[in-house]
């Protein structure tokens, strides 16, 4: 004998909207979290900060910076004003195009910025970008000079 349900029997259905709706906001936030990771070559220094200036890409760049206290920085590392020349000699005979960011910290004596400026140009670099801090970004790189 057959007795019957009193619950309706319903065919099972899966619903593919919401799994989209999923699959794109996850694709939204991993998207999001990969621009925030920013490679970050300088050492941290105490930027001026500026109103005008451009963001420019930081990919295949140099990083040369002077603190406060008039150290010399090549990509984070310190080093003397007279190692500084020979190694950027050889990153310009490797790739004379490279992009180069000078960073100098607000406290510093405006002499130790156009030393390594005067530096950067001995090596053959001309295109140079002065990193300083705006107000709508952290570290915001100027337009390059023109020599």
């Amino acid at each position: 004998m057959r007795v019957a349900s009193p619950i309706p029997h319903k065919k099972a259905r899966i619903e593919i909207i919401p799994l989209i709706d999923v699959m794109f906001f996850l694709l939204a936030s991993f998207m999001m979290v990969s621009l925030s990771q920013v490679h970050m070559k300088g050492i941290k220094v105490n930027l001026p900060t500026g109103v005008s200036g451009e963001t420019q890409s930081k990919k295949d760049y140099i990083s040369v910076s002077v603190d406060k206290d008039g150290h010399y920085f090549f990509d984070k590392q310190e080093v003397g004003w007279d190692e500084m020349l020979p190694r950027l000699q050889k990153v310009y005979q490797e790739n004379p195009e490279a992009k180069v960011f000078l960073r100098g910290d607000r406290g510093t004596v405006h002499g130790n910025v156009i030393h390594l400026l005067d530096i950067l140009r001995a090596a053959g670099f001309y295109k140079i970008a002065f990193e300083i801090k705006s107000e709508a970004a952290k570290a915001v790189p100027a337009a390059p000079i023109p020599h």
